[in-house]
């Protein structure tokens, strides 16, 4: 990873602060000032103070474009082996994600191409997929394993995780998936498979320093909800975090448990009823919406986007980038199907990717344009905030800045 650069400054930039608990915090004709990776000044280009005026020389002007904070995805699979597009084709003939499953495809059939692959050729299999996120503005990103299923491969995928964050200059914050689904070795032995999860490897991957949160598939094709209480016991007496896959295929009160643990997210939600609705907004468990996943599957059954903002918890937007169900690599992509297919606002999609989905990883230090926080920042060729969720793939980009160092 590249050091922080020592400062910077971008002048004439028409800024969405996205400060305040609503609104995009506008600055017109703004400026910005970083120091050592963080924010040390913003506000209007005419008020800048003198103790800057050394880096006008080498200052960026912006010429009124938009500025914004770097965006955050904060939920993606995108260390795997492999591609599915056979899958794509099976269910355009018909046949459902669930019997696709059943019959060996899915997650499984990711978990064999995934088992094949060494580390190398697995990391240059991902970062790719990283690499377009970056392009489009992303500069957090979250990496689930799940495609091992087996204590080495998970190790594997983490750490691969940890060096595309590296090779990149970006942030990348990952999560053990080690609840997604039953390999075949523990086709029989499901509660010894939950044991050997919860009481091996997430204290051995936890010590190595890979796992900053802990994730569950709890569906009827995943995992129960007893089996994910146990995995959410495990991580709770290691002091990790939870998040969960929740009521994306059926209601099994996925958020309510998510909540019952103070979940940073509940992922999904799809046939989240009023009682989960309920339970999210009492535990400040962050909504996290997967419009990629609804799209691929061409599923009818919305999240209850109207119950969510009635209650005001607080909804993140992200691609759920993987190769079975959201084979989606742009983040911008996400926030517009947010707002057509959901019924987002633009400034909801963009409050989703960036102050929601901070909170969704537990990150306070950046989401926002504000003095002191990181110096994340994404100079738009845009004029508007909503044209981030308007224009429908395509680069927008002019410059991606991570930490106070370019990334591109």
């Amino acid at each position: 990873m590249n050091p922080p650069a020592a400062q910077g400054l971008i002048l004439h930039a028409r800024m969405a602060t996205l400060a305040g608990d609503d609104g995009y915090g506008l600055i017109e004709d703004g400026a910005i000032a970083w120091r050592e990776g963080r924010i040390a000044w913003l506000g209007s280009t005419a008020e800048l103070p003198r103790a800057f005026d050394a880096l006008r020389a080498t200052a960026l002007d912006a010429h009124g474009a938009l500025l914004t904070p770097g965006l955050i995805d904060a939920h993606t699979h995108l260390v795997f082996a492999g591609e599915r597009a056979h899958e794509f084709e099976q269910r355009l003939e018909g046949i459902g994600y669930e019997a696709i499953a059943h019959a060996g495809g899915g997650i499984l059939a990711t978990v064999r191409a995934t088992r094949a692959a060494d580390e190398a050729s697995l990391l240059t299999a991902s970062l790719p997929r990283a690499l377009a996120l970056l392009a489009d503005g992303v500069t957090t990103l979250e990496i689930k394993s799940g495609y091992a299923l087996d204590s080495e491969g998970e190790a594997s995928m983490l750490r691969v995780a940890r060096r595309i964050g590296s090779e990149l200059g970006i942030d990348v914050r990952t999560t053990l998936l080690g609840l997604h689904a039953l390999p075949p070795e523990f086709s029989d032995q499901r509660a010894d498979y939950v044991r050997e999860v919860c009481t091996q490897w997430l204290p051995r991957l936890h010590a190595e320093g890979l796992v900053d949160a802990v994730d569950a598939f709890c569906e009827g094709i995943g995992f129960s909800a007893t089996e994910t209480r146990q995995m959410f016991g495990a991580a709770r007496a290691l002091g990790l975090p939870v998040k969960l896959h929740a009521d994306q295929l059926s209601n099994l009160q996925g958020a309510a448990l998510a909540a019952e643990f103070g979940a940073l997210s509940a992922d999904h939600l799809e046939c989240t009823d009023a009682r989960g609705v309920a339970a999210l907004a009492a535990a400040g468990t962050v909504a996290m919406l997967l419009p990629g996943s609804f799209y691929a599957l061409r599923e009818t059954r919305l999240p209850p986007i109207a119950a969510l903002r009635a209650a005001r918890v607080p909804m993140a937007v992200a691609t759920d980038l993987n190769p079975g169900t959201s084979p989606l690599r742009s983040l911008r992509v996400a926030m517009n199907m947010a707002c057509t297919l959901f019924g987002l606002t633009p400034l909801e999609a963009l409050r989703g990717v960036t102050v929601h989905a901070a909170r969704a990883l537990a990150l306070t230090g950046r989401g926002r344009l504000a003095t002191g926080l990181r110096a994340d920042l994404v100079l738009w060729d845009a004029a508007t905030p909503a044209e981030l969720s308007y224009w429908i793939g395509g680069t927008l980009t002019r410059m991606v800045i991570a930490g106070g160092t370019r990334v591109a």
